[in-house]
């Protein structure tokens, strides 16, 4: 009869021997937990217990697998789920070491991060084809770029569109995400959720804040449906009708016509290779003002450049002298590869979100259907925001905070960001040639990221009507900035440039 428990052997540390402990319990195959969440549970108590001290290196994969009689497939989810958890990181050629467990790391009011497997009763356009008769502006406008995006076209003919294409993401990533919640209480899935969000999700949110070194407790963060509800919450909060807010110009355009209709005035202030033009946003902050200034720090939307560490300094201490508060919106975190490619300075780290407001979310790397975004703030701050969430939508959907918290809290997430990471690698470089072989001027393509700004050296409004009447959505510039005066510059999506017909019509246009 096969023996169906296996004592853990000693885990050991080359870093740090003497702090490993001498033996582990048993593994069992017949306890009802999986093997992975017996490996999770133990390393947790052993790290939690100073057994395992800060900075020990733990085994290889395989010597792991080898040592306990387990496969490597195994230890590697594992070691996956201890770091999503906040208890290992990874560094890249050298293995896997104990973390560093700051106080708040443990939620300190509201207790440890809630693994997905306990109990939930303590868990707290038509679809068709694609019509080019229909798609000619009357007038280009965010409006006219808006509903074409959402209309049923192809995402290799969408090279001004703003997602990435379904086979580029994980599709059963999430669907075995639904599953999993299916299969979880009925009852809590036909209630209202809580009104800040789901709480487990807000305990691992807090861990993923840490790593871009932003404190933020479970009580300060508040989900939201997307970053877009984020930003409308936190503009609704601030502005009254008359008051003023900065925007980069370029930037993302859907807000300019959400905060004009609230009754304010939206001023754009240069957005630079490294940051904006602080000059400029001294003088007219003086001029103005402003309540706020939304900003795109890390891989800024259309351009991919990234804030560097000597403007995020300049910014903050411009919002001091003038009172205003910052809304650093970094829905691309991460596309962005982390330290050694470019700077990735968050302004919320330095301030630690008593002058900033941090948004996030998973639109962009998991699933926009989903619409699973959260604000950071000031505890007073989360407070009020979620007082006003719950006055327009009442609460988020729980279903899909409760896939996200599945997908991040067991590891899966940060294998498929970096598979993300190197296919935006692979394709980004080919297509800033390609576009510069066909006549557009690239000079401010970045290393990152999934957009490149591109100037045609004409209008693109221009350019827009043409590729439309072939069925193509191009993304001109003119709509990216508050004025949305003509404009020779243009959005690029490296990720949906695999048709060969874009780059016939280029070509044929802009051949030189």
């Amino acid at each position: 009869m096969t023996n169906t428990a296996t004592r853990l052997k000693p885990v050991t540390s080359p870093a740090s021997s003497a702090n490993a402990p001498t033996t582990l319990p048993l593994l069992s195959r017949e306890s009802g937990d999986s093997l992975v969440d017996q490996i999770v549970r133990t390393v947790q108590s052993r790290i939690d217990d100073k057994l395992l001290r800060t900075g020990a290196r733990m085994p290889s994969i395989r010597q792991f697998a080898d040592l306990h009689s387990v496969s490597r497939f195994t230890v590697v989810e594992a070691y996956d789920r201890l770091v999503a958890q906040g208890f290992l990181e990874s560094r890249r050629g050298s293995g896997f070491y104990v973390r560093e467990r700051s106080p708040v790391a443990g939620a300190a009011t509201t207790g440890t991060v809630l693994p997905l497997r306990s109990n939930p009763a303590q868990s707290g356009n038509e679809h068709g084809a694609f019509d080019n008769g229909a798609a000619q502006p009357q007038q280009l406008d965010v409006v006219w770029l808006v509903r074409n995006m959402f209309r049923q076209m192809p995402p290799q003919k969408m090279p001004g569109g703003g997602l990435l294409p379904p086979d580029w993401l994980d599709g059963d990533l999430i669907g075995n995400g639904l599953r999993s919640v299916g299969r979880q209480n009925q009852s809590l899935l036909l209630t209202y959720g809580t009104p800040q969000g789901f709480l487990p999700l807000r305990q691992q949110l807090q861990l993923k804040l840490a790593e871009l070194e932003i404190t933020a407790a479970p009580e300060q963060i508040v989900m939201t449906s997307g970053v877009t509800q984020g930003l409308d919450i936190v503009a609704r909060h601030f502005l009254r009708p008359g008051d003023v807010i900065f925007v980069d110009d370029p930037a993302w355009f859907l807000m300019f016509g959400s905060f004009a209709a609230m009754g304010a005035k939206v001023v754009g202030i240069p957005r630079l290779a490294d940051g904006p033009d602080i000059a400029k946003l001294a003088e007219l902050a003086a001029l103005h003002k402003p309540r706020l200034y939304v900003i795109n720090s890390v891989l800024h939307n259309p351009t991919s450049t990234s804030l560097s560490a000597a403007k995020a300094f300049q910014i903050l201490r411009l919002a001091e002298e003038h009172d205003f508060t910052i809304v650093e919106d970094d829905i691309y975190c991460d596309m962005h590869p982390g330290a050694g490619v470019q700077a990735a300075t968050r302004i919320a780290a330095l301030d630690q979100l008593q002058r900033v407001i941090y948004l996030g979310g998973f639109s962009k790397t998991l699933s926009a259907n989903l619409r699973v975004g959260f604000i950071a703030t000031s505890p007073e701050l989360a407070r009020h925001l979620s007082d006003r969430k719950m006055l327009s939508t009442l609460t988020t959907s729980e279903i899909g905070e409760r896939v996200i918290y599945k997908i991040l809290s067991e590891g899966h997430y940060r294998k498929h960001a970096e598979r993300l990471r190197n296919r935006l690698n692979g394709v980004r470089d080919k297509v800033v040639r390609q576009l510069e072989r066909v006549g557009l001027d690239t000079g401010l393509a970045t290393a990152s990221g999934m957009f490149i700004w591109t100037d045609a050296g004409r209008d693109t409004n221009v350019l827009t009507e043409k590729a439309m009447a072939q069925g193509f959505l191009l993304a001109p510039g003119s709509l990216f900035s508050p004025n949305q005066l003509p404009s020779t510059k243009m959005r690029i999506n490296v990720a949906s440039m695999s048709d060969p017909g874009i780059w016939r019509f280029l070509d044929e246009e802009l051949g030189r």
